[in-house]
């Protein structure tokens, strides 16, 4: 059985390829403070993106 709450993981891969001489995006050397931009940059993408599943509808 599965848990309820996953934790998710260090993303390695998005913090090794983040833009070094970018004028949009600021570069992160501090893995701690990356992990909580980056879980906050998450929840900001899920929290506007739109949902295609469609259940049951009602007439």
């Amino acid at each position: 059985m599965t848990p309820k709450h996953t934790k998710i993981k260090f993303p390695i891969w998005q913090y090794l390829n983040q833009p070094l001489f970018s004028r949009d995006t600021k570069l992160v050397l501090n893995p701690q403070r990356f992990i909580l931009i980056w879980r906050l940059q998450l929840l900001e993408r899920c929290w506007t993106k739109e949902c295609d599943a469609k259940g049951p509808q009602q007439h």
